[in-house]
């Protein structure tokens, strides 16, 4: 009989200096406290939105963990030109042993942001899932009761070049303008708000590009393909795509975001979307469309301008940088309205096609402008003359 021998091995000696180890006031708290919450008590939104990403002027007393080849680190706040107060206070000096001090919260402007939508992943997933599953329940009940037999004919046509070529607006705008500006903002709480931004603007994509291939097979004769010759080269879409393809250029993620949001948006999106398209196809038998379109203009109306606004709102009163930020958006307003003018009022064509006519387009331009010049006021921001065009 063979015998193992016992190994001997040195046991582990705790002094209570390990990390964890030491008791605190908040050592069993189930809430953090490193912040200011907006209300009274901190929701759950905050605590895990708000400086998840960190900044050196807080308490990354190592600096920036990453950077880019040219030397900057992390989030550069010269990636806009706008300023929130306290972005020309230096990141304080970090070195061995300086500890992780900075300057109190919030270190600057803008990590007071919050997002009235509170939106980060769980949210994000509960309303996607529920619009999607709406807009799919409402185009198999289309299906069913044969619903898309009583088109008119000019309609038919109207959808499949008209409605189709808005997919490429909103996958444009949530690919490379949303996607590329939350990626540049310089808080965890403008991220997630913008980088939701870029969600529905893509999730709007993929309802409209499904909802072609529906109409594709139950409608004969239905041309699934007809929206990229539209795209590329009706005259009436092109003003819509040059200020669309311009956009996807701009280097400031909070240019991107306010062209985006309080420009292209009330001028030309809700134009199309609530004064042509919601307004014209029940008249020619659809109503089926609207639910789809409408799901989109929800997105924008009621969730995605509500965080702009908030965002631009403290800015446009910052207690350092209202004015700089007001002359920048002032002159962002004079480049970009024009545009915006333009591409909506090439887009004027299209109110003469349905069977059943929608209001006059001069009527739904001026319902446009009334709303454009009602966020600006909300801002307070000043109409730009260009709005008379």
């Amino acid at each position: 009989m063979t015998t193992t021998a016992e190994r001997s091995a040195p046991h582990p000696a705790f002094t209570d200096a390990e990390a964890g180890a030491q008791e605190f006031p908040d050592s069993n708290a189930r809430r953090y406290n490193y912040f200011t919450p907006a209300k009274r008590r901190q929701s759950h939104y905050e605590d895990v939105t708000v400086e998840v990403q960190p900044d050196p002027r807080h308490y990354l007393s190592q600096g920036w963990l990453y950077g880019f080849s040219d030397g900057r680190g992390g989030y550069p706040l010269e990636w806009t030109e706008l300023k929130a107060w306290g972005s020309d206070r230096p990141v304080p000096e970090r070195f061995p042993g300086s500890g992780g001090k900075g300057y109190d919260w919030p270190a600057h402007g803008w990590h007071e942001f919050r997002d009235p939508n509170e939106e980060w992943e769980l949210t994000f997933y509960r309303y996607n899932s529920n619009v999607v599953r709406q807009i799919n329940q409402n185009v198999e009940t289309a299906r069913e009761t044969k619903a898309f037999e009583q088109w008119t004919p000019n309609w038919v046509t109207f959808v499949e070049r008209n409605v189709g070529a808005w997919m490429h607006v909103e996958h444009g705008l949530g690919l490379y303008v949303f996607a590329n500006a939350q990626r540049r903002a310089p808080t965890n709480m403008h991220n997630n708000a913008i980088s939701v931004n870029s969600m529905h603007r893509i999730r709007f994509a993929q309802d409209l590009a499904l909802y072609n291939l529906t109409l594709s097979e139950e409608i004969e004769g239905f041309d699934g393909t007809a929206h990229v010759a539209t795209w590329n080269s009706d005259p009436a879409w092109q003003g819509v795509r040059e200020v669309a393809e311009a956009m996807t250029t701009i280097d400031d993620w909070a240019e991107a975001v306010f062209v985006a949001n309080v420009v292209f948006e009330p001028l030309v999106g809700e134009l199309f979307r609530s004064h042509l398209v919601q307004q014209a196809a029940p008249g020619n038998g659809d109503f089926v469309t609207p639910t789809v379109v409408g799901a989109g203009e929800h997105d924008y109306a009621e969730r995605d301008l509500r965080y702009t606004r908030a965002m631009f709102e403290l800015l446009t009163d910052d207690r350092e940088f209202a004015d700089h930020n007001v002359a920048v958006l002032d002159r962002w307003l004079s480049e970009w309205t024009p545009r915006c003018i333009t591409a909506a009022r090439k887009l004027q064509p299209l109110w003469s096609q349905p069977d059943a006519k929608p209001p006059r387009f001069e009527d739904g331009l001026d319902r446009a402008k009334n709303r454009f010049a009602g966020i600006l006021s909300d801002l307070r921001l000043q109409t730009p003359k260009e709005l008379t065009q």
